[in-house]
């Protein structure tokens, strides 16, 4: 699947792996969101894994300075943290 990201920028999420292997949630992509609970009912509908940072399900991580986060993996086990961030 092709995502867009940006006027001039695609994220490519290929299945298919011959191996999948761990990754550390330290390195990871991130987006910002308007609604994080809007954003985690529709995850809830397609049945997505998801949760806080030490990967309590469900679970919100709170940020210091009150932005509230989620973090997921792709199919090959990338990790995505999806923020309300209003930058």
């Amino acid at each position: 699947m092709w995502f867009r990201i940006g006027d001039h920028s695609q994220l490519h999420v290929v299945k298919g792996a011959s191996v999948v292997k761990p990754h550390e949630i330290n390195i990871h992509l991130a987006f910002s969101v308007p609604s994080l609970e809007a954003f985690m009912a529709h995850l809830d509908k397609m049945d997505v894994k998801y949760g806080n940072w030490n990967g309590d399900p469900k679970l919100i991580q709170l940020r210091p300075d009150n932005i509230k986060q989620i973090y997921l993996q792709d199919p090959e086990g990338y990790w995505i943290e999806v923020d309300d961030d209003k930058f």
